[in-house]
């Protein structure tokens, strides 16, 4: 079993929901708790609510910080919340203590959990700074985030997650985590489905709010999902559905603030992004995953 922590901002794109659908019917991971970021940090709670009763799963959900730590909120509100009264959900939660339970929890385990960030960086940058010892006590840090291919046609886009909170995000990527591993657009943005294929196959139960959920996405954004933060997720523990470089990832503050520059070196980097994916493999696993989901 490997030890979770994951921090969201589930609300806005589908990708999130997806992500814990995964997390929660997979048999080796051990979710030890849910954080989320953005606007309606409580609203985004209840939502990851909705999936973990919908397989009978008690886990700690703690919303976490609204407001960047640099910049302006881009993120307001979460528009999947408008399906809530279909599902049942928590309505209640811990208020102001996101951050110190992620460290209270790396504490406890340490050197078990990987830290799983899928949103802007707020909460970990907050973590980071305000507990730096629990850096070094990570099994892992595996985030989405960033662009890695400056070379290719569309190597000056800035990544959403990033960009959301550039002093968290440099704070983030100084932090002294043994494994820190990014899922870049320039990867993720090649494991996509179309909104008919979803309808088709998100049939299993627990997909169900998931798929209300993904229509509010198609409606309002764009008719098809891109499995960035599921294909992230799914590298915890499939590593080679993916293959890596070494190297160093700086931030663009000035300029294009959020912007993440690459600069490999195999020897001595201590971050890790991905390069290519098997967009094949990668959604035989995924739903030979969600395929073994028990809902009670």
């Amino acid at each position: 079993m490997i030890k979770i922590l994951l921090d969201t901002d589930i609300g806005t794109d589908v990708d999130d929901a997806v992500c814990l659908a995964y997390l929660l019917a997979h048999p080796d991971c051990e979710l030890l708790g849910i954080t989320t970021v953005t606007g309606e940090a409580e609203k985004r709670a209840s939502l990851a609510s909705v999936l973990c009763q919908t397989v009978s799963r008690d886990v700690p959900i703690y919303p976490g910080a609204e407001q960047p730590m640099q910049g302006v909120q881009r993120q307001p509100i979460a528009q999947q919340a408008v399906c809530l009264p279909r599902w049942p959900h928590q309505t209640e939660f811990p208020q102001g203590q996101a951050v110190d339970f992620l460290a209270q929890t790396i504490r406890a385990h340490p050197g078990e959990i990987v830290l799983l960030t899928i949103g802007p960086l707020t909460n970990a940058g907050l973590l980071f700074s305000q507990h730096p010892d629990v850096a070094k006590m990570l099994a892992g840090f595996v985030m989405m985030g960033g662009n890695f291919d400056q070379a290719g046609p569309e190597g000056d886009r800035v990544e959403w997650n990033v960009a959301g909170d550039p002093l968290a995000s440099d704070i983030v990527y100084k932090a002294p985590v043994r494994l820190h591993r990014s899922l870049g657009l320039n990867v993720t943005q090649r494991v996509m489905m179309s909104a008919d294929e979803v309808r088709d196959r998100y049939t299993n139960p627990l997909l169900r709010p998931v798929l209300d959920m993904a229509e509010i996405w198609f409606t309002g954004f764009y008719p098809f999902i891109t499995y960035h933060d599921p294909l992230a997720a799914a590298t915890i523990f499939e590593p080679d559905l993916c293959s890596y470089q070494k190297g160093r990832v700086l931030l663009d503050t000035v300029d294009q603030p959020g912007k993440t520059i690459w600069q490999a070196d195999e020897s001595a980097g201590p971050h890790e992004v991905a390069l290519e994916v098997d967009v094949d493999r990668y959604f035989e696993h995924f739903f030979g995953i969600v395929s073994q989901s028990q809902v009670s």
